[in-house]
């Protein structure tokens, strides 16, 4: 019954795998969909199963996160074991709290030390520890190096400096016979990415958190008007048409393809930029995102993942030594050297190893301390619902259906609707 549970979940999912039927191990494991975050995860169990001779399935998920929180939800409102320890977002400690065991009964009080305050609250529900914070994201700028020195441009640290240097660059490339360049790419698909990104442009120009920390509901303003209808000027100008459709990797894909002069992303694809087979190898650098003028500060989303126990576990204490070793800080530390994943442990960003591999680890140090956090902890069991209405609302102006000022007012008014019955 518990591997037809999971099988069944999975499948309904569209996952690529499930829990091995040949041997039951001890735990599961959902921590990665594909590609390196799934292999770092691998290697890592296998660690933990060498040192402790215990036997650990790693169940494959889907790599939407929308999909997976689906699949979480699922299995767990039907209190089943079938995965041990989940790879849960930053935002979803609120909406899975009830169904997580709190860590420091089983690893102590002290189980967060030395992990960024900020992420160990987050992940502090009701006085509980439900989560142990993983890798923390934070979104950057990535630009052509060469391509600046080479028309003359210096970093942009505005948005709207950002526009002009990005035009007149993939002007002056086309013209030299690069047809394909781009001037700028970035998540514009409606769906989370496109919330943080939003945000990232709104909190930038002065426009707030769209519901602050008190569940006011505050994106009708000018500012947030302001900063989306910038990014809608962008369409079909410094950014192609198809943007509208980009997740992560397919704004990395033109970008790492020599194809865009600036793309904004998570730090990961600082590593695969670098990578032997990347045409922008030796020319790419990180910096922060553009502020939203002369009067606004820069403004980075706050992304990152951590590990939680299921309530419904056969295994607490196995399964949360599983989680202390995983987030500990020899693991964290190898994946950062590896693959740029972000530790949460402040004491790797003085580390000279990490720093060696990852340089914008300790010049964009306040950046990643300091992120913005979407509204996730304000509207609890509503934030799905606020998300979907931001990211769909920030899409119609990108697509030209609506302008700024009439997505706001629009977006308050189903804000208020859905404060109303929930939070």
């Amino acid at each position: 019954m518990k591997k037809t549970l999971l099988t069944t979940a999975i499948t309904l999912a569209s996952a690529t795998a499930g829990i091995s039927q040949a041997q039951a191990a001890e735990l599961t494991i959902s921590c990665g969909a594909v590609g390196a975050e799934l292999t770092l995860c691998q290697e890592g169990v296998e660690a933990w199963e060498e040192k402790t001779g215990h036997e650990v399935d790693v169940v494959s998920t889907p790599n939407s996160s929308t999909e997976r929180l689906s699949l979480y939800q699922q299995i767990l409102s039907a209190n089943s074991s079938d995965i041990d320890v989940m790879q849960i977002d930053v935002v979803w400690p609120g909406l899975l709290a009830n169904h997580l065991l709190d860590l420091r009964e089983v690893l102590g009080d002290d189980a967060a030390e030395g992990h960024f305050d900020t992420i160990v609250t987050n992940n502090t529900i009701d006085d509980r520890l439900v989560a142990m914070p993983w890798f923390t994201d934070a979104g950057v700028l990535y630009y052509r190096e060469d391509l600046l020195e080479k028309h003359g441009f210096d970093v942009p640290t505005t948005w709207q400096e950002l526009t002009e240097t990005a035009r007149a660059i993939k002007q002056a490339e086309r013209e030299a016979g690069n047809d394909r360049m781009q001037g700028y790419v970035f998540q514009g698909r409606a769906y989370e990415g496109l919330t943080v990104n939003a945000l990232e442009w709104v909190a930038s120009h002065g426009g707030g958190n769209v519901v602050e920390a008190d569940g006011e509901v505050s994106i009708n303003n000018p500012q947030a008007a302001e900063a989306l209808d910038l990014a809608a000027s962008w369409i079909g100008d410094i950014s192609p048409n198809g943007v509208l459709n980009y997740t992560e990797e397919e704004a990395r894909g033109v970008f790492q393809g020599g194809n865009a002069v600036f793309m904004r992303n998570w730090p990961y694809a600082w590593a695969l930029a670098q990578s032997e087979d990347s045409d922008v190898r030796g020319n790419v650098g990180v910096t922060q995102l553009p502020a939203g003028g002369e009067d606004g500060e820069s403004a980075a989303g706050l992304g990152g993942w951590n590990l939680a126990v299921s309530r419904y576990t056969e295994n607490p204490e196995l399964a949360a030594d599983l989680v202390a070793f995983l987030t500990g800080e020899e693991e964290q530390k190898r994946r950062a050297i590896e693959a740029s994943y972000n530790p949460t442990i402040d004491a790797l960003y003085q580390d000279d190893e990490v720093l060696e591999a990852v340089p914008f680890f300790g010049t964009l140090y306040d950046t990643f301390t300091n992120a913005v956090a979407r509204p996730s902890a304000p509207t609890g069991d509503a934030y799905g619902r606020v998300s979907n209405a931001f990211f769909s609302a920030s899409h119609e102006v990108l697509s030209g259906t609506k302008d700024g000022a009439q997505a706001v007012e629009d977006l308050e008014n189903e804000l208020v609707r859905l404060k109303r019955r929930n939070w």
